[in-house]
């Protein structure tokens, strides 16, 4: 009895483990290969699972910042600007879930759907699938091939099921209907190309946590999506936790640049240049005394304060 127990067990979490891996298009092994980068923890389709609290950290990095570390990096295709937003107000960040809709045609709409449905179990319409797949921190990312007029991904109750799973947003290269009731989502944002009273048409979710293209951006999921109202970065995973550090030495030394600025006790020369080993001095008593909880420790301020250009 206790035998037949166990292979029970072991038979509905072979099913378990078959619908997560199902959900998403791509095998686990392949999405590990394509960010290889990424050493640390991961989800259980392969996603980078950045910790908790580098995506709170990471709430205060500037675009140009960001874009200036990806830049020295390589990374030469990770922003994307010119949005319509449902709230201008409203930043969103957190780990990327990847869809890819394209225009249908009979054969691979007849196929993708009989999947779904008699092997994966779905119900509904397509364009809800791959919000099945989302947990909380998530950030739904879709490329509609910037389609307006029939290409609304979302309305307003897709966009709270989405903010219900994730508690974050999306960001759509394509575009969403009631963008009016979509506003009155506390803490929901989205990032469209457009919105229109139309209802989806003419779409087929091809890949879900796959590569994808934004624009002129190529998203892998697990990428850290970084919106706000200037603009949408994606940040490789592995990159996360250096890019995090800098950011916040780099909002340190610009705070403490102003503050010596507006004392007038240096040329402008001096402080927005190279700092002489007499700054650096001043730095070191400037954030010994910091009014808030530092976010960096003393060693890494050294390190920084010992690279040539600081």
């Amino acid at each position: 009895m206790k035998s037949n127990v166990v292979l029970f067990l072991a038979f509905m979490m072979g099913i378990m483990f078959c619908s997560n891996a199902i959900a998403q298009t791509i095998s686990k092994e392949e999405l590990i290969f394509l960010t290889s980068e990424w050493k640390g923890e991961r989800f259980p389709d392969g996603r980078p699972k950045i910790p908790d609290d580098l995506i709170t950290r990471a709430k205060n990095i500037y675009i140009d910042d960001a874009w200036t570390v990806l830049k020295n990096e390589g990374y030469l295709n990770q922003f994307e600007g010119n949005w319509k937003m449902v709230n201008n107000d409203v930043p969103v960040i957190g780990r990327a879930v990847t869809a890819m809709f394209m225009p249908t045609r009979p054969d691979i709409e007849k196929n993708i759907k009989a999947r779904g449905t008699t092997r994966d179990g779905r119900k509904g319409n397509t364009n809800s699938w791959p919000i099945e797949t989302l947990t909380k921190g998530d950030v739904y990312v879709a490329d509609g091939f910037g389609k307006v007029k029939d290409g609304t991904l979302i309305g307003s109750s897709l966009g709270n099921a989405i903010y219900g799973k994730t508690g974050k947003g999306v960001i759509f290269y394509g575009s969403v209907r009631d963008m009016q009731e979509l506003k009155d989502t506390k803490g929901f944002n989205a990032w469209v190309k457009g919105q229109d009273p139309s209802f989806i048409k003419d779409m087929t979710p091809t890949s879900i946590n796959a590569p994808i293209r934004i624009g002129q951006c190529t998203v892998f999921p697990g990428d850290v999506a970084f919106a706000n109202e200037y603009g949408v970065v994606f940040i490789p995973a592995y990159l996360v936790p250096d890019l995090v550090l800098q950011s916040e030495l780099t909002g340190y030394r610009d705070e403490f640049e102003r503050y010596m600025l507006q004392l007038g006790k240096y040329p402008s020369g001096q402080i927005h240049g190279d700092w002489s080993d007499t700054i650096k001095n001043e730095f070191r008593s400037w954030i010994a005394k910091y009014p808030k909880k530092l976010t960096v420790t003393q060693q890494e301020i050294e390190n920084y304060l010992s690279k040539e250009g600081h």
